[in-house]
């Protein structure tokens, strides 16, 4: 049993199911980034730390076709940091934020043994881009190359290094793609768990299973921490989409189509 899926389960409202919870025309969403679980200060400077954990927030509102307005950081914090270190983090959250037009606009810090950081982003959207919406016989498709950031992660679990372009510490977000895409798009969400996780939260939401193009091996599939996009379109729409990427600069791979028929996810759980 997906212990992550049962918890999230005990609580039934029409807000949760996407990246983030729509509410009227606003969407909230909230992520955690902690220490010796999703990263270990020995793999990052404070700066990338604080960058990654305001980037894989952003990418929530991103995927749902929503403009990030602003942010309230949880920072709980090792009594050890000195301030050169905090400062570090703050520019990271503050350089991050401004990027994407977004205001700081409060939050809570504490002291504690490690560094945990959850974010919460609300952002504006004026044609929300949901998981419902898939349809038989429609397309699926993401965004990138996937497999890096998983294969990146072992080399740091193994004390190796990685550029400070890796994909696990640069996230490049799609949010050009999406908001120029957004007619065409039907469904979508972004890649964090894997994509064959990800897909398994699609199947759930539209009670669809998909008929593969081609054989994805497990180390691309639940490769997780990716945050590409992961969506679905109608195919007489492939010519147009094709073109928005073109534009965009953005590859995209169709890897299934949607079928009446069962989904199981291949990978194992991230999260527990």
């Amino acid at each position: 049993m997906n212990l992550e899926n049962y918890f999230i389960s005990q609580f039934k409202n029409a807000h949760i199911g996407d990246d983030g919870a729509l509410v009227g025309s606003a969407v909230y969403s909230k992520d955690a980034f902690f220490e010796d679980v999703h990263f270990k200060k020995e793999w990052m400077s404070y700066y990338q730390i604080a960058t990654k954990a305001m980037m894989i927030n952003i990418s929530d509102a991103i995927a749902m076709n929503a403009k990030p307005k602003y942010a309230l950081l949880s920072v709980a914090m090792p009594k050890s940091m000195t301030m050169k270190e905090m400062r570090e983090l703050a520019s990271g959250f503050e350089d991050t934020a401004a990027k994407y037009g977004i205001e700081i606009i409060g939050g809570d810090t504490i002291g504690n043994i490690k560094l945990d950081i959850t974010i919460t982003i609300i952002s504006e959207a004026d044609k929300p881009l949901r998981r419902q919406g898939l349809r038989k016989g429609y397309l699926v498709a993401h965004t990138g190359k996937l497999g890096r950031s998983a294969k990146e992660l072992r080399r740091l679990a193994n004390l190796g290094k990685i550029h400070k372009s890796s994909k696990f510490v640069d996230i490049r977000l799609r949010d050009k793609f999406v908001s120029k895409a957004s007619r065409y798009l039907k469904c979508g969400m972004d890649i964090s768990d894997g994509l064959f996780s990800d897909l398994g939260k699609l199947s759930s939401a539209n009670r669809l299973g998909f008929n593969f193009y081609k054989r994805i091996p497990k180390r691309v599939g639940c490769s997780g921490e990716e945050y590409e996009m992961l969506f679905g379109f109608d195919k007489r729409d492939k010519k147009a989409l094709f073109r928005v990427a073109k534009l965009c600069r953005t590859s995209i791979t169709i890897v299934a189509q949607s079928a009446r028929k069962n989904y199981k996810n291949r990978c194992k759980a991230h999260h527990f």
